[in-house]
């Protein structure tokens, strides 16, 4: 060893001549101790390096898996742990060994701190060569580990044995350095041998197989957190190329992939429900377990391990202040001891220190703050980490239990009232949230009142007492900030209460949109919506103001409190604290706020999370439907089935107490049955009585049989219970006695899907409100069965969908439901019967299928649907209907009245026994055969509706190039292959967006919010600045005048300049406090503006705009503008404005003021800054990305919620609850995965950041202590400079996270933005308003002159050329087929399309030159679909209150609804629901021609009026119209031809021309005309 280090040796031990004598033999000359030290780390890096970096091709390991994170080596974290410790230790041997070095004069003695560096080197590279060796999975090389931790135990402990029979050594760091380290090197060896021990590598016969685990193993999971090592853990280090691809290109759902297994929703919940399910005691079945208690058991040990990394964090927080102060003192005293009095000392203490001389150098000190920095961050991220998967799996689970509670909820419960859609909706919208958010902010609880504590213990120990004073301000406010807290969440529920009522009257504006338009009436709903929003933007004043408040306690409580502790310093000491007091001070006050301000955010979310748990516990408790034992086959009972083949049937009772099912034993076999009844019965009811829950019988001795395979009818009037027979058998409702009995079905009929059970009793029921899922038509349909062409097309002619299917934008493709394209109600209901069809179940149940088609559509589906499709395959088919004439297709009726059965039969049997019931159903049929005749032809509510959707989408296309600015965007930059231009795209900030969202605020408050804030941060500063001279001042005048003052004087000046300093200190703080209050105003009321600025404009905008508009546009995308988008703009862009602007200016002032003390920093801060340039750019748009996948996936999680809970019977009956789950499960799974990369990013970012400011402190202190060795200012300045460091460090994870939130909410602005460029309808005109006359247009004469029209510039005309002459009360009839331009013409009365050639004369006048206002509120008409909006009757009718009630009920007479009207609570002021849902589609029709009537105007045009009138009403109509309109023209748009056979003149159109034009006798003399052809076939 000698020999080896012959050429270094002068350096290697120092030049001193003993250094190399080994008279006292080898071991006891120190230095060949420590070169012995390092042989092992060489032998490691020689033998490592060129495994490492040669051999690695070709040794592929055994196990193909796809990610390189397979961590599977026993002690795996033990190990990592252990080596962070030893690099730890070496850190502090190596410090050590260069102080000691530095102190002693002389050469460089190199063993004092080489073999520390060579092991910290070593120690690097065995945990890099052992990750490599662990992911590739080749054990035999960990023995060359084994080795190098034997070895160096071994020499360790040489040097700590030769340490301890040094006498004097116990003082020394060293001896405990070299203790720590063989301690150390021990466990690693323990660690290893463990490996071999468990996997049998070496040494053994048969080594241990492994495989990875299932997640790895699924190329699906890429969520690789809890694969990956510790390092990568901490650092987040997995998802670099995910975060930096997202670049190149957008983060899509499959880029995220799955969820690893411990995640998903299912695990979770099986954990919480098995927590839940274990506090029900045998003892006590009925208690009801406590939710707290199941989450603890499920989700405890996380939130402990998340408490425990927080704890370690707070500790370390405070070693930041600890370090600045003793790193000022130090300095300030280094100042005045002269260097160079040590002299050079004996040889064997010459390098050994105790810890209290280690810890007085500066240089040291910053390092060890930079390393305490590190972990403090590393350790909260991981805290805040671990809480949030946490609650994201608890959330997880929540939701199952949730939803699996909903499939079994009694139906009874939804339709009392007791559990309403919108509560169920809450529970999985809001109270889930509301209890993951609790978890995430939970840790805080319990950490935050110790970091409290322990922060004014230490300020104590810095300023005595009157740091309690100090400390004392900052809790007497914490209350305050808690009440502001409070009143925030109230002010929200009153606005959100407000903005929903805003949303609600917008979305009726917009679906009655062009009602409003041809009756003028836009302006007055309006305003309605304005007042509205007025109350809104009333309490958004107070929610400003309150948020402005909060945002100012923030700021002005940590300047309050130091000025208080500094005041009160100065009152009972007579001078200021010194630097080192002073900055520790400051900083630890930044520590304290936060805390404090958090806690009134968690004590307000515990509170919630306390009322969020109550709700789900009284949900989990509720009424559940009974116990499906039916389903089963528990309960049989046996039919004596005459000669069937099948041998026994059996018929299962369904859900019943089990008092009754004794004698159900008896019953079917006691009753000798009749031959006709030995056909089985498939489902049979026996004495029984329903209830839904509310103790009165809506159902009572029911005894009826449904026949297999037969067409079963129940007919009865409204409302006597025909439906709930339905639900009855089905099991929905409560059985108060007798039973449902449910026959097997034979097992050779089982359909071809093998799984019996499914099949078997599954019902394929269509209810009579139509139910669609949010998915496709052909999803709609299939309904989870495996889809089969032939059998798909049958049941979609059978339910004559082709056409409406032929006009969707993507065939059936197109997303219907909720969030799709919105169906009319017959295509609705159709598409429900379709799906019944479709499913293969023995058994139908139809309940009403025809109450929302017309006559052909009807008949059509009887035949073809009802009786081919159904009959055909033998399926047994109950059928709820009014439509009497069906009844003779039946095989057997079951007639109802008032809850009971009437009849039951053949219609046969009826005809005999109940002559009088037959005779009544004949009148009533006759009636409706009258119907039949005449409606053969017609051409109606069918058609109408396919026009309808027809007209919305025809145009979709010339849209599309104008329009979707969003859309837009989007595709272009899926165009653009080269990816630069894309990626500038990206990461660009939307300035010009962020621009006009501020113009709108007013420059006034642009101008008073900047100059505010900069005011603000400059005094900040000031103090701060002020108080770094203050105190450095009294340090220099306290060493001036040292003797002084142990005679107990003071000099004078000095006691003259501390006032004046106190003095200036206070008005800067005041001055400071004052500002704050200001700025947060300014911006809150400056978001305001904003606010109301853009709302106003957009809603008249929006509602001046072409009908057009409204017909390219889908409803959804207006509603979500007023919706989602204004709600970001009111609530949610203010605070994180002020949040942005506030961090951004702390990240600069701060740097700015280390700059200007230590210039060098500059130097530093360069590539830091590239560093951090980077960071956010990447950072930005991967989180923009993972937030709009976070929010879409999101949607159809809730929307599946609702979804389920309407279609609850549905899915019952159906037996689809599993696929229901299922599908559930996905869902929220996808959700959580995008959640869970959202906030792992945020994580990146922070960890990223954190490491950033960490460096910026190290550099900040670096430079400090190097100009101060250069003696360029005094020791005040220090401090001031890395107390502004460690701010910095705080915030600049803020500024990004802040930006990219702005950017995600700046594209609501964008949106709006984009509507708000959309031109209005010309309401002006050439006319003036005055010019017209009073009573214009008396006569009623209309002209139309080569009259041309268009929807939109860059469409085909509708109309071309048109002429004709309309007498002053003339009756005219227009007809033609659908999309013949017929209804385009009753537009253009209205000047509500674009007339670009001729023009239509009106008594005199051209219609384009008047004023919008004034042509259409002189007209009246009567559109196809009925609209009625939410208020009264009197209302609806007469919206601008000029009409006495006389004319109102003249009118409500003339349309057949006065009787009816009278009738209702209240009168006139009856209350019309949304739509006008509480009336039927004919009455809501005849409500909208009495609003035509109580307009008296001389021309009146009816656009097909009369479409889902009956008969009976539609001929007094016809009479009315004729009578009450005898002076006035009346132009009738007819779908039925016959409805116009008495008209004055008839107009046929086909494709926008006039073809005929004449009387009707005229043209119906012309036999080969068109019209005498659509006549013909009317009749």
């Amino acid at each position: 060893m000698e020999q080896l280090d012959g050429g270094r040796a002068l350096s290697f031990c120092g030049n001193n001549s003993t250094a190399y004598s080994v008279k006292n033999g080898v071991l006891n000359n120190p230095c060949f101790v420590d070169a012995l030290n390092l042989v092992p780390h060489v032998f490691l890096l020689f033998i490592t390096f060129p495994i490492l970096f040669i051999g690695w091709g070709s040794q592929s390991s055994k196990v193909q898996i796809h990610h390189n994170t397979w961590l599977h080596f026993p002690g795996h974290n033990m190990r990592w742990i252990l080596t962070f410790l030893l690099l730890l230790v070496h850190v502090c041997e190596f410090s050590e060994g260069i102080v000691c070095n530095i102190r002693v004069m002389g050469t460089n003695h190199l063993h004092l701190f080489m073999p520390a560096f060579m092991g910290f080197v070593a120690a690097t590279t065995s945990v890099v060569y052992y990750h490599n060796i662990e992911t590739s999975n080749f054990p035999k090389l960990l023995l060359v580990l084994f080795i190098y931790w034997v070895l160096a135990f071994i020499t360790k402990s040489i040097k700590l044995w030769k340490f301890a029979e040094d006498k004097g050594a116990a003082q020394y760091l060293r001896l405990y350095i070299t203790a720590l380290l063989v301690i150390l090197y021990g466990l690693l060896m323990a660690v290893e041998i463990n490996v071999i021990r468990v996997r049998k590598y070496v040494f053994f016969a048969n080594p241990q197989k492994v495989k990875p685990p299932e997640d790895l193993q699924d190329l699906g999971v890429r969520f690789l957190q809890p694969f990956v090592n510790l390092l990568s853990k901490a650092t987040y280090w997995w998802m670099n190329p995910l975060i930096i691809g997202a670049h190149k290109r957008p983060i899509e759902l499959k880029k995220i992939g799955k969820l690893p297994i411990a995640m998903r929703a299912l695990t979770n919940y099986l954990r919480l429900k098995d927590a839940y399910e274990d506090q029900r005691t045998p003892e006590d079945p009925d208690r009801s377990p406590s939710i707290w208690r199941s989450m603890y058991r499920a989700f405890g040990r996380p939130i402990l391990l998340s408490s425990t990394f927080r704890y370690l964090a707070d500790l370390l927080g405070f070693a930041g202040p600890l370090c600045i102060s003793r790193i000022v003192e130090q300095l300030n005293s280094e100042k005045d001891v002269p260097e160079g009095n040590n002299t050079t000392v004996t040889y064997f203490e010459n390098y050994h220190m105790s810890s209290h001389e280690l810890l007085q150098n500066s240089s040291i000190l910053a390092v060890l703050l930079f390393l305490a920095l590190i972990l403090q961050r590393t350790f909260l991220q991981a805290s805040y980490y671990v809480t949030i998967e946490t609650g994201i799996n608890m959330r997880g689970a929540l939701l199952a239990m949730i939803y699996n509670k909903i499939l079994r909820l009694s139906t009874s419960n939804m339709s009392m009232g007791e559990m309403t859609l919108g509560q169920i909706n809450n529970l999985v919208a809001i109270e889930t949230n509301q209890l993951m958010w609790f978890l995430f902010l939970c840790p805080n609880l319990w950490a935050m009142p110790v970091q409290i504590v322990m922060g004014i213990i230490l300020l104590r120990h810095f300023m005595g007492s009157s740091a309690l004073v100090g400390a004392a301000v900052i809790v007497l406010l914490a209350p305050v900030q808690y009440l502001i807290a409070t009143k925030l969440a109230d002010t929200q529920k009153i606005t959100l209460e407000h903005s929903t009522d805003r949303v609600k009257k917008t979305t009726e504006i917009l679906k009655g949109i062009k009602l409003l338009k041809l009756y003028a009436w836009e302006n007055i709903f309006c305003d309605s919506v304005e007042e509205t929003r007025g109350k809104e933007l009333t309490s958004l004043r107070t929610f400003a103001f309150y948020t402005s408040m909060s945002i100012f306690m923030n700021a002005a409580i940590p300047i309050a409190a130091v000025l208080a502790t500094f005041v009160t310093y100065h009152i009972l000491n007579e001078e200021g604290p010194s630097p080192s007091q002073a900055f520790a001070a400051l900083s630890l006050f930044h520590i304290l706020v936060t805390p404090l301000f958090l806690l009134s955010t968690v004590v307000r979310f515990a509170v919630k999370a306390l009322v969020s748990v109550q709700k789900l516990g009284e949900f989990l408790q509720s009424d559940e439907i009974g116990d499906d034992s039916w389903r089963n086959g528990d309960i049989s009972v046996s039919f004596e089935a005459g000669k069937k083949p099948m041998g026994m049937t059996k018929a299962i009772n369904r859900k019943q107490p089990m008092r009754y099912q004794m004698d159900n034993y008896e019953q079917p076999t006691r009753r000798q049955m009749r031959p006709s009844e030995t056909e089985d019965v498939a489902v049979k009811v026996t004495g029984g009585s329903f209830t839904w829950g509310n103790n009165l019988l809506t159902l009572s001795d029911i005894n009826i049989r449904i026949p297999t395979g037969q067409l079963t009818m129940i007919v009865g009037q409204v409302g006597c219970g025909k439906s709930s027979l339905l639900l009855a058998m089905l099991g929905e409702m409560q059985a108060i006695e007798g039973g449902v009995y449910w026959s097997k079905q034979p097992d050779c009929e089982v359909i071809h899907e093998g799984n019996i059970s499914k099949n078997r009793n599954s019902v394929a029921y269509a209810a009579q409100k139509s139910w669609l899922l949010n998915a496709t038509v052909e999803e709609n349909i299939t309904f989870g069965s495996p889809f089969n062409k032939q059998r798909y097309k049958a049941v979609i002619d059978a339910c004559s969908l082709q056409p409406d299917i032929d006009l969707l934008p993507f065939g059936d493709q197109t997303e219907i439901g909720e969030r799709g394209i919105n169906l009319s109600g017959g295509q609705r209901q159709r598409i429900c019967v379709a799906r019944a069809l479709y499913q293969n179940t023995n058994i139908v149940f139809l309940d009403d299928p025809f109450s929302a088609l017309d006559i052909h559509l009807s008949d059509h589906l009887m035949q073809e649907g009802i009786l081919k499709f159904l009959q055909d395959d033998k399926r047994t088919v109950v059928l709820v209907t009014h439509k009497l004439q069906y009844l003779i297709h039946a095989d057997w009726i079951i007639a109802m009245k008032d809850g009971t059965v009437l009849r039951e039969g053949t219609l046969k049997d009826i005809q005999t026994h109940d002559i009088e019931l037959y005779d009544h159903w004949k009148t009533l049929m006759n009636r409706q055969d009258q119907g039949l005749e005449k409606d053969i032809q017609q051409d109606s509510q069918t058609t109408l509706e396919r026009k309808t959707l027809r007209r919305a989408f025809y145009s979709r296309e010339a849209k599309n190039q104008i329009d979707d600015e969003d859309e837009e965007e989007e595709a272009e930059e899926e165009d653009d292959d080269n990816f630069s231009t894309t990626t500038n795209r990206r990461s660009k900030i939307p300035w010009k967006v962020c621009w006009c969202y501020l113009s709108s605020g007013g420059f006034f408050m642009v101008f008073l919010m900047i100059f505010s804030k900069l005011l603000k941060h400059s005094v900040i500063v000031a103090i701060d600045y002020w108080l770094a001279n203050w105190t450095s001042k009294i340090n220099n005048s306290a060493e001036t005048g040292t003797d002084m003052y142990i005679n107990g004087t003071r000099p004078t000046n000095t006691a003259v300049q501390d006032s004046y300093y106190l003095l200036v200190f206070i008005i800067l703080c005041a001055a400071g406090i004052t500002l704050c209050l200001i700025t947060s105003l300014t911006v809150e009321f400056l978001g305001l503006s904003a606010a109301t600025n853009l709302h106003h404009n957009l809603l008249n905008k929006i509602i001046h705009a072409p009908i057009r508009f409204f017909d390219i546009t889908p409803l959804g995308q207006i509603l979500n503008r007023f919706s989602a988008d204004t709600n970001i703009i009111d609530q949610h862009i203010p605070s994180t404005l002020e949040s942005l602007t506030r961090s951004t200016l702390l990240c600069l002032s701060g740097i700015g003021v280390i700059a200007s003390i230590t210039p060098i920093f500059l130097v530093a801060l360069v590539p830091l800054a590239v560093a951090f340039y980077f960071i956010q750019k990447y950072f930005r748009v991967a989180s923009k990305d993972l937030q709009d996948l976070d929010d879409s996936t999101q949607l159809p999680l809730l929307c599946h919620f609702s979804e389920t809970a309407e279609g609850l019977t549905t899915i019952r009956a159906f037996r689809h609850e599993a696929r229901f789950k299922q599908r559930m499960l996905e869902l929220t799974d996808t959700n959580n995965t995008a959640y869970l990369f959202l906030s792992a990013a945020n994580r990146w970012l922070e960890v990223r950041t954190d490491y950033l400011g960490a460096v910026i402190v190290l550099a900040a202190a670096a430079a400090s202590i190097w100009s101060f060795h250069y003696g360029l200012h005094p020791g005040g300045l220090v401090g001031l400079g890395l107390t502004y460091a460690l701010t910095v460090t705080n915030y600049l994870n803020w500024v990004v996270r802040n930006l990219a939130d702005l950017e995600v909410q700046m594209a609501a602005v964008k949106k709006v933005n984009s509507f708000l460029s959309t031109e209005s309808e010309n309401y002006e005109g050439s006319m003036d308003a005055s010019q017209v006359p009073e009573n214009w247009p008396q006569d009623g004469e209309i002209k139309i002159q080569g009259l041309c029209v268009r929807y939109d510039p860059m469409l085909k005309p509708v109309l071309k050329h048109v002429n004709a002459y309309i007498k002053p009360g003339q009756k005219v009839g227009i007809c033609g087929r659908t999309g013949s331009g017929k209804s385009s013409l009753s537009l253009a009365f209205f000047n509500m399309v674009d007339i670009f050639e001729g023009k239509i004369i009106i008594d005199g006048i051209d219609i384009c030159k008047l004023p919008l206002q004034t042509l259409r509120s002189r007209l009246s008409i009567i559109l196809q679909d009925p609209v009625l909006f939410s208020g009264s009757i009197r209302f609806n009718l007469d919206p601008e209150k000029m009409c006495t009630d006389d004319r109102l009920w003249e009118a409500l007479e003339i349309a057949q609804l006065k009787n009816m009207v009278k009738a209702l609570p209240g009168g006139l002021d009856a209350v019309v629901t949304e739509g006008g849902e509480n009336f039927s589609v004919g009455q809501r029709q005849l409500f909208c021609l009495a609003r035509a009537f109580v307009r008296k105007s001389s021309i009146f045009i009816m656009d097909e009026a009369t479409a889902s009138i009956d008969m009976a009403t539609e001929n007094i109509l016809q009479k009315v119209v004729m009578t009450a309109f005898a002076d006035r023209t009346v132009v009738t748009i007819a779908h039925r031809v016959h409805t116009i056979l008495t008209a004055d003149l008839v107009i046929v159109m086909k494709r926008g021309n006039i073809m005929e034009y004449d009387k009707p006798e005229t043209l119906l003399e012309q036999e080969d005309g068109m019209f005498a052809s659509f006549v013909k076939a009317d009749m």
